[in-house]
């Protein structure tokens, strides 16, 4: 059974850094496609990172030249590098991951269950 499993949230001062990892658990020989959104109360559902299966990144305007997502295949982990945290930054953050399991089938869709992030002073 495939899992996501997030982490490294938390509360973090504004101008600080925090590192969010998403842990792929199950038969997966690789993570394909790998996206951070985020939800901060009342607001909808965001895309802030994502990678392509080759390796090229995209992310939201607000977030550029601030966070970096990255993946590790041989841990099966997806990372999101934040930094110059601000307090609008403040939001439950999900990884989102297309997989390639071990049968050589994909695996689309898989959602973690989500970090709260919270920075404030």
């Amino acid at each position: 059974q495939i899992q996501l499993l997030e982490s490294g949230g938390g509360l973090a001062q504004p101008g600080g850094s925090l590192r969010l990892r998403c842990l792929v658990s199950g038969s997966i020989r690789s993570i394909n496609v790998a996206e951070w959104y985020r939800q901060a109360p009342g607001k909808q559902r965001e895309l802030v990172a994502s990678m392509s299966s080759g390796g090229s990144t995209n992310y939201a305007d607000s977030v550029k030249g601030r966070f970096t997502i990255s993946r590790d295949n041989a841990l099966k982990t997806v990372y999101l590098q934040m930094s110059s945290l601000k307090p609008e930054d403040t939001a439950v953050y999900y990884c989102r991951t297309d997989l390639l399991g071990t049968d050589g089938l994909g695996y689309s869709d898989y959602w973690g269950q989500g970090t709260q992030v919270t920075v404030s002073s």
